[in-house]
């Protein structure tokens, strides 16, 4: 690991997480931890602690530090349960260091998501949650994702109780959406 690279993590925690309402030291010592450098492109490490979203694979991105570190929060990971990392490998990879287990799946996976996880966390804008993320919630569950429909997004928390889940929006967000969880332009007169 480079000195300025690590020196640049701790600097992203200092001046991005800390100061923005993020208290919780285990969320602060795991970024401290996970190489965000390691899974964006070679071209784009430097963009790794920047305040900005940075594309990881075409039509993906990394929520800004800041952002991934409140949604987190508001989530309240506790190591051993299980998480579902959607198109979310920096979050995954921080709850992994928080001693979740994780499954990690890229959103476009068209394949059905077996239910029963604690925690759902999406890196990138979507206009809607699409109802299966919400069914693979265990009773108690907890998802953060941003619904994005204009220039400015939610982060939103669903929580899981009985048949159905609950929302309520946490914080302004501006992560690019998703590419094929755009709205569905609908006719009307």
């Amino acid at each position: 690991m480079s000195a300025d690279l690590a020196d640049a993590r701790e600097i992203m925690v200092d001046s991005q997480v800390r100061p923005n309402d993020v208290p919780d030291l285990a969320i602060q010592d795991a970024m401290r931890a996970v190489a965000r450098e390691s899974l964006v492109p070679a071209g784009k490490s430097p963009l790794a602690y920047a305040d900005t979203e940075v594309e990881y694979a075409a039509g993906r991105w990394l929520l800004r530090p800041r952002d991934v570190a409140k949604l987190l929060q508001a989530l309240h990971p506790r190591a051993g349960e299980n998480a579902l990392a959607i198109s979310a490998p920096y979050a995954g990879a921080v709850l992994q260091a928080m001693g979740l287990t994780v499954t990690s799946r890229d959103a476009a996976d068209a394949s059905p998501i077996n239910g029963g996880f604690d925690l759902i966390v999406c890196e990138g804008a979507v206009a809607a949650v699409p109802a299966d993320w919400r069914a693979a919630l265990a009773s108690g569950g907890r998802m953060g994702v941003v619904e994005r429909d204009g220039p400015v997004g939610r982060a939103m928390l669903y929580l899981r109780a009985g048949d159905g889940a609950g929302s309520r929006a946490l914080f302004n967000s501006t992560p690019p959406m998703m590419e094929g969880f755009a709205a569905v332009p609908q006719f009307s007169f």
